[in-house]
């Protein structure tokens, strides 16, 4: 029987054979015939197939180390590059971003002068004040954590955003109450429109309005308009936007017309000697409605005016803004 083959043994031979191997390969050579020219002798050269081996290697080595930090080389080149274009890119939006915030300050500051010019109109036509809390729409506020976390370009960007966000609500807030103080002024101008203002006719007064002295009965008693004298024929003009809501004759005021002119206000013109219009027409302040005359009870030719709302008689001449030599272009 044979016996067993130790391990140590095994790999004792397999470490002889492995020194064996390379003793062989460092005695191999590789022998190259070098030609220089015609004239001259050929030489032989032997090298060590060891060393050209080592010579293979560090030709790999240098190969890949090359490879490796041109590559390196390269990506820190174009690292750079692109760190400096960001740079640029930052700075010029940062040089933006602080035009912005400058333009945005020159908005703030014309916004703030509409305002005060809103103010002044509401002021002017007594028109409910909006108060100055309610005008910052609740804005403001502890500045978000979140904020910290920012760099100084993204920072100027988010305060920017608020601001423009901020500008944008408050703008549309301003553009209601505009909105607003517009249709109240388009309310105003129709009431002043259809409120009497203007002198009916030209002359001279001949009684005014309160307690005087009937020319007829030479008592005193309530002279609820004015009267204006002048000659027959002189036009007599509506003093406010309405429409004609009686014509008639009456034994005291003659021929007579009343307008209606809305919210609450009506005007009576008596002793006319011609009517010019009809029930129910459409008038305009400055339209001829009639010529004066001295029809009912009169003494001589004249305009009795009349000026009442809700019922109540008023002095016509509170009523009257223009001057009288201001008729003639009136009534064009």
């Amino acid at each position: 029987m044979f016996g067993k083959v130790r391990p140590e043994k095994i790999e004792l031979e397999a470490a002889t054979e492995i020194r064996r191997r390379d003793a062989d390969l460092k005695k191999k050579k590789l022998t190259f015939l070098l030609i220089p020219d015609s004239s001259s002798a050929p030489r032989h050269v032997s090298v060590s197939v060891t060393l050209i081996y080592g010579l293979l290697g560090a030709l790999l080595f240098l190969i890949i180390a090359t490879f490796f930090l041109s590559s390196h080389f390269f990506s820190y080149e174009v690292a750079q590059e692109e760190l400096t274009r960001l740079r640029t890119e930052n700075q010029q939006l940062s040089d933006k971003f602080e035009q912005m915030r400058w333009n945005l300050a020159e908005v703030e500051d014309r916004f703030n002068q509409l305002v005060s010019k809103e103010i002044k109109v509401r002021t002017l036509f007594d028109l409910p004040e909006i108060n100055t809390e309610e005008r910052q729409l609740g804005v403001g506020g502890p500045e978000p954590v979140v904020l910290t976390e920012f760099s100084e370009g993204e920072k100027e960007a988010y305060i920017t955003e608020l601001e423009v966000d901020r500008l944008l609500r408050l703008s549309q807030f301003e553009l209601q109450n505009y909105s607003e103080v517009e249709n109240k002024l388009v309310d105003i101008k129709v009431r002043l429109r259809h409120t009497p203002s203007i002198w009916p006719s030209t002359g001279w007064i001949s009684r005014g309005y309160g307690m005087k002295y009937d020319p007829f009965t030479g008592y005193r008693q309530m002279h609820r308009g004015i009267d204006i004298a002048n000659n027959i024929g002189t036009p007599v003009i509506a003093t406010a936007d309405g429409t004609v809501s009686l014509i008639s004759t009456a034994s005291e005021l003659g021929k007579m017309i009343t307008l209606d002119h809305g919210y609450g206000y009506n005007t009576r013109f008596g002793h006319l000697s011609k009517i010019l219009v009809q029930r129910g027409q459409p008038i305009k302040r400055g339209d001829v409605i009639g010529l004066m005359g001295s029809t009912g009870y009169s003494t001589g030719p004249h305009l009795h005016y009349e000026v009442f709302r809700n019922g109540a008689f008023h002095d016509p001449s509170e009523f009257i803004l223009n001057d009288m030599s201001d008729f003639a272009l009136t009534k064009q």
